[in-house]
């Protein structure tokens, strides 16, 4: 039993790891229409990974959630953003100008709420690509701690 003293550690990680994500979707879903949104949603979904890190260890984290997805994760929700801005360029409109997405007229409100969301759901991958990736860069400075160092 020596190595399984942080047994309490692990049950409560794997209880609050899924109500973490949870939260985070709820966080991105209502953030259009109540306090939050695509960037503290992205914190909150990576805070859920960085939870698992801690208490089940980085490696088995990084298996679960390479690097290269973080990246690739962030990188592709800097596309979404950009893209979208673009887009509504190459329509005829100023950059994220989201009436323009789907050449409505002003005061149109369908190309404004699939504008904000698609946008929104870029910034939640690149904050939360974002803040893996440094979680791992940070993290992977130093050694793993040893069970006597606690």
């Amino acid at each position: 039993m020596k190595g399984d003293h942080h047994v309490i550690l692990r049950v409560i990680g794997k209880c609050f790891i899924p109500l973490i994500v949870i939260y985070g979707f709820y966080v991105q879903f209502h953030g259009e229409v109540g306090p939050g949104g695509a960037f503290q949603a992205g914190v909150v979904l990576a805070v859920a990974i960085i939870l698992n890190s801690l208490t089940f260890g980085l490696a088995p984290t990084m298996r679960a959630v390479p690097p290269v997805f973080a990246r690739t994760l962030a990188a592709v929700g800097v596309l979404i953003y950009v893209g979208v801005g673009f887009w509504s360029m190459i329509q005829g409109g100023l950059f994220l100008e989201y009436q323009a997405l789907f050449g409505e007229p002003p005061g149109g409100h369908d190309g404004q709420h699939a504008g904000i969301i698609i946008v929104e759901l870029g910034v939640l991958f690149a904050v939360t690509g974002a803040m893996i990736t440094i979680f791992y860069a940070l993290a992977g400075r130093v050694g793993e701690i040893r069970d006597e160092d606690w």
